[in-house]
């Protein structure tokens, strides 16, 4: 007697119902609504979830799909197969190695090995002309649920010690799965993985070698960690190669040593030496700023670096944030904490004196520096330091003008990388978590808030993070693309229902009784010393003329031109713009290629015929040619430029 299946319905993304006899895997599913889906498919949704292909699916369900198209989902799957497939090439060229864990990350993977000999650069070869033999191999991949017991003691019998610990430290709930290619090699992962190492696309490639702790702890061993990259095909991967060439060129490191602008040392780690031309252009973004903020009406203060530990007890930080902090303790045993944030700081201005409704929105700035614990193997240049200055701004106001204030907020982000040279900037936008303070009515309209800021600037292209607000408001998130494609975080606009009441800052509404304000934290650059790095790489040092340290760069042909090029610098200094002279006693093709290092926007040449005449032979930056003009006309010109903010080319 033949045993009864029942039908299973399967509801496609576009709301479509597609009826099996009984239990169903997602290759069915796929052919079932067309080869080129079949092949092209490298997993499912399931309900949600992703799945291996081979998954069968026995109740009605939700069916999805993933594809090269899908870009996120089908990179990650990618990079996951491709430190599989790395390790399955490890093993098989040096069957003594031990294998750990391999994840996929950002731009590609990585794995851990236990190697008596560490890996090095010198491997890459033969591992990625190994890893393109399974590839072609076309090894089937297929999940096993192993039982725990079974498998610590299979591991440990192939001497993988390593997985065996893992595998034994699972939570005695948690499903040991184990994926297999081929017919032996087996490896430990929740999945899923596409169907056989042969679609893994031939776009990988290994990148470095490091040494990593076992489970990140300095105490255990030492292990071997080989990178690699991987795209969904050979352009793409074409294309992440050049940006990493490009990236190199553009490093703010080496920029910042070509351009005389700032050192590090070990004496004072995660802290910058501004030299003068780059203390200059850092002051340079301070003004700017300082002028948009104040047309917007906002009033600047400043507030100490060193405050009593109490205050930040009570503005939670401790709790939250105190590792990240640093301390301090005078002879009489009182303890001060180096301010890692402006807020707390800046309600206390607020509190200061009683305030009315008629004195909000009170929209105010600090340029304060902050000082946070970082490890030393996170610090990046002016990407990652422990001491930075942070352009914050806290704008207190009532319920009724919170919307208002966050249109504004936004489209002055948006207006400023805009004149910075950002066109690309999307904003990510995080509501309530589950864990949080004030009432839903006050989230529902510090939320409505931020959305209504979103549409009233007309930006579509912004992303939902449901869940990932601050515990006391909801926040958006603004995103920049530099000229090479990369992303940045950089300015935020926060919601805060927490900050005011836990001070007692209050202000006398209309009723004459005390309320909290709302307050909203803002940062536009966010770090200046992050985002002095981030304008660097993105102009390739090549920064607008209106920006750059030293503007014009006036250089003699022969000495007896020194009379005039003073005469030249004097008249442009009085016309407000940055300049030096170079009466050095050099050739003029060494003293340009000089100052195009130091990326000197413009380079005013002179020398007897330009003398006589007053005129000035002009050379620009990243141009081969060069243009003669009246040096008045030339300082009207350069003025111009400077007034107006334009914005370089970019190459």
């Amino acid at each position: 007697m033949s045993m009864q299946t029942n039908p299973v319905t399967i509801t496609l993304p576009d709301g479509s119902k597609r009826t099996f006899e009984g239990t169903v895997t997602g290759t069915d599913i796929a052919n079932d609504i067309g080869p080129g889906l079949a092949k092209a498919a490298m997993v499912m949704k399931v309900n949600g979830q992703l799945r291996d292909l081979y998954t069968e699916v026995s109740e009605d369900a939700e069916v999805a799909f993933i594809t090269s198209r899908d870009e996120d989902d089908a990179l990650d799957l990618i990079r996951h197969d491709a430190a599989h497939v790395l390790a399955m090439a490890a093993k098989e060229l040096f069957p003594d190695i031990q294998i750990t864990i391999g994840p996929s990350i950002e731009n590609g993977f990585y794995y851990d090995f236990a190697k008596e000999v560490p890996f090095t650069t010198d491997d890459f070869e033969a591992l990625e002309a190994k890893m393109a033999e399974i590839v072609k191999r076309d090894d089937p991949i297929r999940r096993e649920v192993w039982d725990r017991d079974e498998a610590v003691a299979y591991f440990k019998s192939i001497g993988e010690h390593y997985k065996a610990e893992i595998i034994a430290d699972l939570p005695e709930d948690e499903e040991v799965s184990l994926y297999r290619q081929g017919e032996e090699w087996l490896d430990l992962c929740r999945g899923p993985h596409l169907t056989s190492t042969g679609k893994l696309p031939m776009a990988f490639k290994l990148m470095k070698v490091a040494g990593a702790y076992w489970r990140g702890d300095s105490n255990n061993e030492m292990l071997t960690r080989i990178y690699g990259t991987a795209w969904r095909d050979k352009k793409e991967l074409k294309a992440y190669l050049h940006r990493l060439e490009e990236a190199e060129k553009r490093d703010h490191r080496k920029l910042g040593k070509e351009m005389d602008l700032f050192h590090f040392q070990e004496e004072a780690p995660g802290a910058v030496f501004w030299h003068p031309k780059g203390w200059t252009l850092f002051n340079n973004l301070i003004d700017y700023m300082r002028d948009r903020q104040d047309k917007a009406g906002y009033v600047e203060i400043s507030t100490p670096e060193l405050m009593d530990r109490q205050l930040w007890v009570t503005s939670g930080h401790v709790e939250k944030f105190g590792e990240n902090m640093f301390y301090s303790k005078t002879p009489d045993d009182r303890e001060y904490a180096i301010k890692p944030m402006n807020c707390p700081g800046g309600v206390q201005v607020f509190k200061h004196g009683l305030k009315s409704y008629r004195d909000l929105p009170m929209r105010v700035a600090e340029f304060g520096k902050v000082h946070r614990y970082e490890p030393s193997g996170a610090l990046h240049g002016l990407m990652r330091v422990r001491a930075f200055t942070q352009d914050d701004a806290h704008i207190y106001c009532t319920e009724e003008q919170l919307q208002e204030e966050c249109i504004t907020v936004t489209q002055l982000i948006l207006d400023i990388y805009k004149e910075f040279g950002f066109e690309n900037v999307r904003i990510k936008f995080s509501d309530r978590p589950e864990k949080r303070i004030g009432d839903d009515a006050v989230w529902d309209a510090s939320e409505a808030a931020l959305k209504k800021a979103l549409e009233a600037t007309h930006n579509d292209d912004y992303s939902y993070n449901p869940g990932e607000g601050a515990f006391y408001g909801p926040k958006l998130e603004f995103v920049l693309t530099d000229a090479i494609g990369r992303d940045w975080q950089c300015g935020t606009l926060q919601v805060d229902l927490n900050l005011p009441g836990r001070f007692g800052a209050t202000y006398i509404g209309e009723d004459s009784q005390k309320h909290y304000p709302v307050m909203l934290h803002r940062a536009l650059f966010g770090s200046l010393e992050r985002f002095t790095g981030i304008l660097l790489e993105h102009y390739a040092g090549k920064l607008p003329l209106w920006l750059a340290p030293t503007q014009v760069v006036v250089a003699t042909i022969t000495s007896n031109g020194d009379g005039y090029a003073t005469k030249v610098r004097d008249a442009l200094k009085a016309a407000g713009i940055r300049t030096e002279m170079d009466l050095r006693n050099e050739k003029i093709n060494y003293k340009v290629r000089e100052h195009s290092l130091a990326k000197v926007p413009a380079l005013f040449v002179v020398g007897a015929r330009e003398a006589e005449e007053g005129t000035v032979s002009i050379r620009r930056i990243g141009s081969q040619g060069q243009k003669i003009m009246p040096l008045d006309e030339a300082i009207a010109m350069l003025r111009q430029e400077i007034d107006d903010k334009t914005l370089p080319q970019q190459s």
